[in-house]
């Protein structure tokens, strides 16, 4: 048969499908006006034949068997009656929900509260490690290129690569079909107050070649203004930033526009959804590669000094992730040989070991994901258990509702139901009750989403759960699969119903074997719960240490204010005192108790110089020395103590002997056992010593964890240098006083110059996200495990004390206390409670092992958080018993004894 006819009669098959569905009267009347038809022909045949009219329709009766058998059978064959089952299936669970609003409500809520949970984090992960790029062709075939090589038996991965380096790899690699670099900063983009920090990304103009996409307006740069020496100053601006900034005007194009110390002009506009290479910073503006490095570093675009850049690469048809691998290494090989040549001071090759990874172009998929990958893992496993809690907590209450209905089935049963047809009505209700949860969890993941947005993607372009397809489907998946195993159990169990037991009473034995399937399933719930609230208490400990920390200086009350000259020229000596009114200025607004030039922030930049101690060979290079500078009042300003001696004060000037401050941590390696006051510190042979005048507290410069290096602090006003940045001290909190102090300074920033206010939170804040966001997302998924633990235990607790009603009743008939009747029923709760507990910390001493490396100063078997946990459960089963055990205190026996 032809396509053609196989599709019209598929077209109309689906057809008379839709009308026996929907049209059911009109179809059942042909059908018995055609079975009328068929009838008549046949007793017609017999009565040719001399057989009486009466005898000839039973004769053509018995032919064509019963007359509904036949309907039967023909509706069976046309599939209409597997649609009727469905259709009458789905009415039956409405009336039975509907009935039961209470049950209904109680099962949508929990399941909802799993989905929407799962939902919303899936949309985050997704967007963090799984999905592609927007427009980028063949995602499979785009890696993301990563350098690494050994140091003092140290491997040393290069988190980015120079320019020249990149130049290298294209030409020497044979298995690249395309390759781009990017950079993503944060610059100021406009003139005056309208200017404010954006992230924009500078790309080359080979990046485009990687995605299928096409300027909405304009074009995009091309290679002759991306190369060296012809950069151009073009921008190429985001599809956002043009609505908003430009309201979507047509005529932009070849106007100015001011993008860090670059004056752009616009030609073109990225299509929507374009972000650049960072989803989760997503670029409001692209320059060329080369424009922007001749604007920041000019001498170092085109050597081995600068790294900067992020390559990605396309393979060739055919060519293997090893493959790109070894063709990479060998490029960098040869690179690192054309370095050699220019730098004799390079490692050879074969002590460097110089070699090239590939990896996915998501960055918390590759080697430089650090702690957060394993995070967001972690989060995603503690979301699925709490769904596997909520579909638990339904099927005990799927199963309790079986339970309560087995007289009604048994009957159904009896009158000829199969008992497949009856567990498909049993599936079809569960399903029914997820498909009322997905669309309640879906809303509340839309809510959820906005939260874990605040965590991992901060910066990104909002897209909710309600925008997002794969969101959806994925919610549609984990919402079939709820049904499927929520209802499961409940179905199967009402199928092998014992019909005889169950028709003269249904308590004793058809109750047994559903207990112990409750009784699991809730001792599931409370272990799962014990993990997670396990998880919970270790992370939270573990932020505790990471704030402990004494950081060596004061974060809430500090805000960061960074010049940024932006092309205008100004000599050094003009640059400094530019800075120094900025500190002026900064004194003398209500409400800033001090304020300091500096040269660095911890943390967000570094300075280091070589120097040189009297009697110690080597002094610069034993360790990790960090420079600092700071005027008379910068101790004060930062927080930062002076343990020994003094720190700056107003008598050390240009002129004045030269004077430096060193952390304990740097005169105990320099100093072992011996006084620092007073020792000599050289920057240059020819120059007079600085001496050592105080000792500060340690900082912590670099990272929050494991930061050795150590610190000397130099007199500003000494030292006079070209670029400082300025520390000022608010009494209270910082950042609300940011943007206010940002526009008293900005006057006095010269041209297109433009100044940067920053809470010092800010810049310290992200040094703990891993932390915190473990402690958050571990404390919000255990608290609703907790939840559900307990709706579950008082639902089972609640369902045993109704079905023991007959038995409470005698117990107090024949003399039991109050008290012994509520020991009882508590009783039962508490081993449940006291077992959950006992399964759930064996798992989480199990996983112990996994979960340490993600902890600070903390033991994944803390006692004191095993313990606490243990004491939560117990007051929350006690809590979840405590409600059944008072109804059955009231228990009137002369009611009960009648209710059997």
């Amino acid at each position: 048969m032809s396509a053609p006819h196989m599709l019209a009669d598929l077209w109309s098959d689906v057809r008379f499908r839709l009308r026996a569905l929907f049209r059911r009267a009109e179809v059942e009347r042909e059908l018995d006006d055609e079975l009328r038809f068929h009838l008549e022909h046949e007793a017609a045949k017999h009565e040719r034949y001399g057989v009486p009219r009466e005898e000839a329709e039973r004769r053509a009766r018995l032919t064509f068997g019963g007359f509904d058998r036949v309907k039967e059978d023909t509706r069976d064959a046309r599939g209409v009656q597997a649609l009727e089952n469905a259709m009458r299936d789905l009415r039956y669970a409405v009336r039975g929900l509907r009935t039961h609003p209470g049950f209904t409500l109680a099962v949508v809520t929990t399941l909802a509260l799993g989905i929407g949970a799962n939902a919303a984090m899936f949309g985050v992960v997704d967007r963090l490690m799984f999905r592609p790029l927007a427009y980028l062709r063949d995602p499979a075939s785009v890696n993301r290129v990563n350098l690494e090589y050994t140091r003092d038996a140290e491997q040393i991965e290069m988190g980015a690569i120079q320019y020249r380096r990149y130049l290298d790899l294209v030409r020497e690699s044979s298995t690249i079909a395309q390759s781009a670099v990017f950079h993503p900063a944060p610059l100021a983009i406009g003139i005056g107050e309208e200017a404010r920090e954006m992230n924009v990304s500078a790309v080359s103009a080979s990046y485009f070649d990687l995605f299928d996409a096409h300027p909405v307006l304009g074009r995009f740069f091309t290679s002759a203004e991306d190369s060296i020496p012809t950069a151009a100053a073009v921008v190429v601006l985001s599809d956002v930033f043009w609505k908003t900034r430009f309201g979507e005007r047509r005529d932009i194009l070849g106007q100015q526009l001011q993008v860090g110390s670059i004056s752009a002009t616009i030609i073109g506009v990225a299509p929507p959804g374009f972000v650049g290479g960072d989803e989760t910073k997503p670029a409001v503006a692209f320059v060329p590669v080369t424009t922007y490095g001749n604007a920041v570093f000019p001498k170092h675009l085109n050597d081995y000094h600068w790294q900067w850049l992020h390559m990605l690469a396309r393979r060739k048809p055919g060519i293997s992730e090893a493959a790109a691998t070894t063709d990479l290494t060998h490029a960098f090989a040869r690179s690192w040989d054309d370095e050699r040549a220019s730098d004799a001071g390079r490692p050879s090759i074969a002590a460097a070991h110089p070699h090239a990874t590939i990896s996915p172009i998501q960055e918390l998929r590759g080697p430089d994901a650090g702690r957060n990958a394993s995070i967001v893992l972690w989060i995603c496993g503690v979301a699925a258990i709490v769904l596997i809690i909520a579909c638990a907590n339904v099927a005990n209450l799927l199963l309790g509702r079986a339970f309560g209905r087995r007289r009604e089935i048994a009957v159904r049963l009896a009158l000829g139901v199969t008992r497949t047809r009856l567990i498909a009505q049993l599936l079809t209700e569960s399903l029914l009750l997820a498909l009322l949860a997905g669309v309640a969890g879906v809303l509340i993941g839309q809510i959820g989403q906005s939260v874990l947005r605040t965590l991992f993607l901060p910066e990104a372009a909002s897209v909710g759960v309600l925008d997002d397809p794969r969101t959806i489907l994925f919610a549609t998946l984990v919402t079939l699969l709820a049904g499927l195993l929520t209802g499961l159990a409940p179905a199967l169990q009402s199928g092998r119903a014992d019909l005889t037991t169950a028709l003269k009473s249904g308590v004793r034995e058809g109750g047994v074997h559903r207990s112990r399937t409750r009784s699991a399933l809730l001792l599931a719930q409370g272990a799962l719960s014990v993990f997670l609230l396990v998880g919970a208490g270790l992370f939270v400990r573990s932020l505790h240490n990471i704030v402990a920390i004494p950081l060596g200086f004061d974060v809430d009350p500090i805000l960061y204010v960074s010049p940024n000259l932006r092309g205008v020229h100004l000599t050094d000596k003009d640059s400094y005192l530019l800075t120094s009114r900025l500190a002026e200025e900064s004194r003398s607004i209500a409400g800033v108790e001090a304020a300091s030039q500096v040269l660095t922030a911890p943390m967000y930049s570094e300075e280091s110089r070589s120097f040189s101690v009297p009697g110690i060979d080597s002094a610069s290079e034993r360790g990790q020395f960090s420079l600092q500078m700071g005027e008379h009042d910068f101790f004060r300003t930062v927080g930062t103590r002076i343990v020994k001696g003094r720190g700056f004060d107003s008598t050390d000037r240009r002129e004045s002997p030269k004077v430096i401050v060193v952390s304990t941590a740097m005169a105990n390696k320099l100093w072992p056992q011996q006084n620092a006051l007073g020792k000599c510190i050289k920057f240059a042979d020819t120059l007079p010593c600085n001496t050592v005048v105080g000792i500060a507290e340690d900082i912590k410069s670099n990272d929050i964890v494991g930061d050795q290096s150590m610190q000397y602090y130099l007199s500003i006003e000494q030292e006079e240098p070209a670029q400082a940045s300025v520390f000022v001290r608010i009494h209270g909190d910082a950042e609300p006083q940011a943007e206010m102090l940002r526009k008293r300074l900005q006057p006095l920033m010269p041209g297109t110059s433009y100044v940067t206010v920053m809470p010092m939170r800010q810049i310290v804040d992200p040094t703990m996200s891993s932390w915190r966001m473990g402690a958050t997302m571990f404390f919000l998924f255990g608290i609703l495990a907790l939840v559900l633990a307990a709706i579950g235990l008082y639902s089972v607790i609640a369902y045993n004390v109704a079905q023991r009603t007959h038995e409470l009743g005698l117990r107090i008939a024949l003399g039991a206390r109050a008290r012994d009747v509520l020991r009882m029923v508590l009783g039962e709760g508490l081993r449940f409670g006291l077992a959950g507990i006992a399964i759930g910390v064996a798992i989480a001493l199990a996983a112990g092992h996994w979960v340490q490396p993600l902890l600070y100063d903390e033991s994944a078997r803390d006692p004191f958080v095993f313990v606490a946990v243990a004491a939560v459960l117990v007051l929350a089963a006690t809590a979840a018993s405590a409600i059944p055990a008072a109804r059955a205190v009231r228990v009137d026996p002369s009611i009960a004894l009648r209710t059997e």
